[in-house]
Order: C-alpha cells, then structure tokens, then sequence
C-alpha cells in the first residue's frame, strides 16, 4: 500500500496550537469532514474517541496514530497533522506527541486496515522521515517528507 494513495494536500496540516489529546482529535475530526461528504465531524470524533478508550495511539518517538472505521466511507484515508507544543496523549514511552497521523477506513476492511497501520508505522520508524515532517513549515513539507 502506498502512503500518498491516502494522503492529500487538504488533509495535512502543519503546526496548529493544541493543548489537549480531546483538541488534537476535534481537528483531526473537522479536517476529515471537510474533506468529505459522505461523514460528518461528531461520527469521525466519536471512532476516534471510542479507540483512544480501548488503548492510547500514542506509539512513542512523539507518534500517534489515531485511528477508527467508519460506515458510508467508500476508501482509506489518512489524516497528518503536527502540532506546536507537542501534548500530552498518554503514549507507551509517556513523552508528549506532536506528530499524528490518524487513519479512517470503511467499517467492513478489517484486513486492510492491519496492513495500512503497518505500512504507516513502518515509515513513520524512519528517522529521517521523521526528522523532514517535524521540520515542516507547510503541508507541502509533509507531503514531501512521508514521498
């Protein structure tokens, strides 16, 4: 699976002010509605939400990757966003997070799902990648950072 198969220009954002982990998923949420209309804010917030509750995303390295399903979603989508300071999202190395990628895919991939996650963690362990997208000034420089 290729990484900008699921990532775009209007879903990466660079740098916004957050404070909390409940914040950094409203806009996670807001940006994957915007972008499309077969969802809506509160369905996406509530996935996300709903998985934080199993077990935090947080990964370590200052990574989260937030994730839910969702009905009347038609394909995988990826959302990036960094933040400035990072925050608190109760990570597995208990250091605060200031790079999230959050992923959304239809209810029914279960199995293509596990294979995206994989694929993004495993870019996301790439030092250099991860030193280009906290370096970013623009979405563009993310983009640029996960090709």
């Amino acid at each position: 699976m290729d990484i900008q198969a699921i990532v775009s220009l209007d879903r990466t954002e660079c740098a916004v002010q957050c404070n909390s982990k409940k914040r950094i998923l409203e806009i996670i949420a807001d940006i994957a509605a915007k972008q499309n209309d077969n969802i809506d804010q509160a369905t996406v917030l509530n996935s996300l939400m709903a998985r934080e509750r199993m077990g935090s995303t947080g990964i370590g390295n200052g990574i989260a990757l937030p994730h839910g399903r969702l009905a009347g979603l038609e394909k995988v989508i990826a959302i990036v966003v960094t933040s400035t300071p990072a925050i608190d999202f109760d990570a597995l190395d208990e250091k605060p997070v200031d790079i999230f990628f959050a992923l959304l895919v239809p209810e029914e991939q279960t199995e293509g799902h596990l294979q995206t996650l994989a694929t993004v963690a495993g870019k996301l362990s790439d030092k250099e990648t991860i030193k280009a997208i906290r370096r970013a000034t623009t979405s563009d420089d993310i983009l640029s950072a996960l090709s």
